[in-house]
């Protein structure tokens, strides 16, 4: 009788910790898929680096699709026991290097750009996307959506020139069906410039949605698109 009150009370402790594990891991609401223009990253006081296979494309590049809750928190680095793991995804590097670069400094192969965002990130939505996943299902994001065609065909282009935050908001939104949130950030004399665009996905990642809740932070009213 004894051994069986063992038992039952080991069981229960095993499940209450695989709920506490699942709990945490599906601890979010949505998703931000968020590119960004390479022509903003570089052009700050900062500066930039291409990757070690080259200067990138002229179009807009993956950063990360990033589970957030509907009160605007968010989940990071949800399970260190799961790290990123470049043979997991080597089918994708390809595929990657030219939708998902990096520009940090020094130049590197991207691996490490990759493993940050998986261990932020990824690692809380595991259960929804496994490692490969995450990334698969990222890249089809960003083929379903294409940014640059949406604003080149309004007539936004990356020339150096200023656009209304309102006309490249609407582009986007007639081109996909959804409202973005746009990030800028300042170029190397402090002018305001197109940075980063954010759009929602559904906590199954299977497809665009409004989204619940925006981040903190604002654009002027008009906003400059450089070239790259």
């Amino acid at each position: 009788m004894k051994i069986q009150s063992n038992n039952y009370l080991l069981i229960k402790l095993l499940t209450l910790h695989s709920l506490l594990a699942l709990s945490a891991s599906q601890d979010f609401d949505f998703f931000y898929f968020v590119q960004q223009w390479p022509g903003s990253y570089c052009d700050t006081k900062q500066g930039c680096c291409y990757p070690s296979t080259g200067k990138p494309s002229s179009d807009f590049g993956i950063h990360g699709l990033w589970p957030n809750r509907n009160d605007g928190s968010y989940p990071s680095n949800c399970d260190s026991s799961n790290p990123f793991d470049a043979s997991k995804i080597s089918d994708l590097t390809g595929h990657m290097q030219s939708e998902w670069p990096t520009l940090s400094c020094p130049s590197n192969n991207g691996l490490t750009f990759w493993g940050h965002e998986w261990d932020k990130h990824g690692t809380c939505s595991e259960t929804v996307l496994n490692q490969h996943d995450y990334f698969a299902t990222t890249l089809s994001f960003k083929n379903e959506l294409n940014l640059l065609q949406a604003l080149t065909t309004a007539g936004i282009r990356p020339n150096g020139q200023k656009y209304s935050l309102s006309s490249i908001k609407t582009a986007i939104k007639q081109a996909s069906g959804y409202t973005p949130w746009i990030e800028c950030n300042n170029d190397s004399s402090g002018n305001s410039q197109l940075y980063q665009i954010y759009v929602c996905v559904d906590s199954s990642a299977s497809g665009f949605i409004e989204c619940p809740v925006f981040p903190n932070g604002s654009c002027g009213s008009s906003v400059e698109f450089p070239s790259f």
